[in-house]
């Protein structure tokens, strides 16, 4: 209940009037889960905005992947975090322990038929640039060959809201929803198709060249 106050009440709110979200090809989002929602990442709006994508009756399904060491530094953001964003923490620097491992997490809310939400740069970057992205993706994909990857290309909200930044900008951004990849064969052959995902979506409203 206190998850859907908090996107009923004040995130809808605020994506849809004070940022003025334009969204195409919303259709491709999938209806339901088991699915995985790639998109690039520039600032804590980019959450917020792609569960914004999804009715509220979908909620309990959407499960955002989101640093541990970040969101859950101390009790108070990991109970907002888990209780109110219902996030799958991921240590990021945690050693000695296999990429598959570090993912169990994401397997079991696929395995359960969530909607899982990732940002395969693995980290926020500079306003409106994308930067490499990791594999860790192409593990979930392996493992899941017949669970859809949408990807989504965000533009603007690295400027709207940008890394370190606590004041919100009312500007007007754009949400790019591409057509669903499956695995293809092989990590490289998978993240090559992502990649271009990306860069073509990226067209629809250019972007300086990629880091």
């Amino acid at each position: 209940m206190l998850k859907l106050l908090f996107h009923a009440l004040i995130v809808r709110p605020v994506v849809l009037i004070v940022l003025g979200l334009n969204v195409r090809h919303k259709a491709r989002l999938p209806e339901t889960g088991p699915a995985i929602i790639a998109a690039n990442h520039n600032s804590h709006l980019d959450t917020l905005v792609l569960m914004s994508l999804f009715p509220l009756t979908t909620l309990p399904k959407l499960r955002p992947v989101a640093a541990a060491d970040y969101f859950m530094r101390n009790k108070l953001m990991a109970w907002f975090s888990t209780s109110v964003l219902g996030i799958i923490p991921l240590n990021r620097h945690k050693s000695g322990s296999r990429k598959e491992d570090l993912l169990a997490d994401c397997y079991k809310a696929l395995e359960d038929g969530d909607i899982i939400i990732v940002f395969p740069e693995g980290s926020r970057g500079e306003p409106e640039k994308m930067t490499a992205l990791k594999c860790g993706i192409a593990h979930l994909s392996k493992k899941f060959p017949d669970v859809p990857v949408v990807p989504v290309f965000l533009h603007g909200l690295g400027k709207a809201l940008p890394k370190g930044e606590i004041h919100l900008v009312p500007l007007l951004c754009d949400v790019f929803v591409g057509t669903a990849l499956f695995w293809q064969s092989s990590k490289s052959k998978f993240m090559d198709a992502l990649s271009q995902s990306f860069e073509n979506l990226s067209h629809d409203h250019p972007l300086p060249a990629w880091t």
